[in-house]
């Protein structure tokens, strides 16, 4: 019995008391052993889980439970807390006034966590994709809740924040296909034999390793400009965050064509006439 005391005793030693308030080691304890126990049924959990789901999902998955973890590792310490005798309404009312002045604080924080749910949820982003936001085009690296990790065409990091998606217009290049189509426009002179302009741009484009074969390129004759008539090529890329070299590449190629084929680009002229006064 003696024995049976000094243990209650033990247990029931008051680390922290106050009116409402009574800490114990039995407290203490308590939420040890909860935090514990929760941490290996959510691993159980999670490994059931990601066993059932595709490769390129897990990391989605692992993310939106990375928030359900924090929300049942909140509710544990609040129910055993008050299983353990705290009266927890009493520090949820005097904490209110934190709890508010935390939540103006990390309202952008909040924005961002649930614009990654959102993102990872329906899926309109996912990592390897080309998008192009706010005028930068770039390549999705990793997706987390609070952020978005893409590399730009010259190997920059940017770390986006993902209430960005949700306030501005998202280009993803790649959600429907990773074949892109991509144009080339320009002009040659007046007189020009178009027919011969059409078949040197397909000979560029089909001469191109990078340049789909299929779908197939196409040119269009777009418009009878001021100095030029205007053509666009339109080919098929596999890997669009490399464009801009391609059609670097085919420029040098069809100048070299126009030039061996006597075809000329013109450049915008002027004629002015000066009026001698007497």
């Amino acid at each position: 019995m003696e024995v049976l005391k000094i243990i209650k005793d033990f247990f029931s030693y008051s680390l922290y008391q106050s009116k409402d308030v009574n800490i114990t080691i039995f407290t203490i304890i308590s939420l040890i052993l909860a935090f514990i126990a929760t941490n290996v049924i959510l691993k159980i959990l999670r490994k059931l889980v990601t066993k059932k789901i595709a490769a390129e999902d897990s990391g989605r998955f692992l993310s939106v439970f990375q928030f359900f973890q924090y929300l049942m590792y909140l509710f544990v310490i609040m129910f055993t807390l008050n299983a353990s005798g705290v009266n927890i309404s009493v520090l949820l009312t005097a904490s209110a006034a934190i709890f508010l002045g935390l939540g103006f604080a990390l309202q952008q924080l909040f924005q961002d966590l649930i614009s990654g749910i959102l993102m990872i949820v329906d899926q309109s982003m996912k990592v390897d994709d080309i998008i192009e936001i706010e005028g930068r085009v770039c390549r999705v690296e990793k997706i987390s809740l609070r952020s978005t990790k893409a590399v730009t065409r010259n190997n920059r990091v940017m770390i986006i924040p993902n209430h960005i998606f949700m306030s501005n217009v998202l280009f993803n290049w790649t959600q429907n296909s990773k074949i892109v189509r991509e144009d080339l426009p320009l002009g040659v002179a007046y007189g020009s034999d178009t027919h011969l302009v059409k078949k040197i741009l397909l000979e560029a484009a089909a001469a191109h390793p990078d340049v789909l074969n299929q779908p197939k390129s196409i040119v269009l004759f777009e418009d009878f400009g001021d100095s030029a008539l205007k053509f666009t090529l339109y080919f098929f890329v596999k890997d669009p965050f490399f464009s801009p070299k391609i059609k670097s590449d085919l420029r040098f190629a069809l100048d070299k064509k126009f030039r061996e084929n006597n075809i000329n680009i013109p450049f915008p002229q002027r004629t002015v006439h000066l009026q001698k006064e007497n």
